[in-house]
């Protein structure tokens, strides 16, 4: 079941690495004065979510359609760039205030969520494929 290649090693690396970096910014945002209790499980929860995206994406790797390959190096970034873009949509009303306010390290703009949610992916996509592996044959053995 933890083999290599495994689409659960893939899920569980990724959603326990989100965990982690969930975890991470719950903690953190009282620092920065938020103390908004649903925002702060959101941020907890959204990262495991994304993981759990990423984990299943990495059985994926040519898209039939367009007729590129997609490496995890691709479809991580991408997948955390997309959903924080979603995220910032749907929580601009939350967002701009807090971003305006604390100013995280000069940076005033939700939209620098959408860079940090490609790093976030390209760091769950890199541990999910080096502990599960990727492809179809991830898949295979369920």
């Amino acid at each position: 079941m933890f083999g290599k290649p495994s689409l659960f090693t893939r899920i569980a690396v990724a959603k326990l690495v989100g965990f982690a970096i969930g975890i991470g910014g719950f903690l953190i945002m009282p620092a920065f004065g938020i103390d908004d209790m649903k925002l702060r499980l959101g941020v907890l929860f959204w990262y495991v979510t994304v993981g759990a995206f990423i984990g299943m994406a990495g059985v994926m790797t040519f898209h039939p359609l367009l007729k590129i390959k997609m490496p995890w190096w691709f479809i991580g970034p991408w997948i955390g760039a997309w959903m924080n873009f979603l995220l910032i949509l749907f929580a601009w009303d939350v967002l701009v205030p807090i971003m305006a306010e604390n100013s995280f390290m000069g940076l005033t703009s939700p939209w620098w969520g959408v860079a940090e949610g490609a790093v976030v992916g390209l760091l769950l996509a890199g541990l999910a494929t080096l502990f599960g592996g990727e492809g179809p044959e991830t898949a295979r053995g369920m």
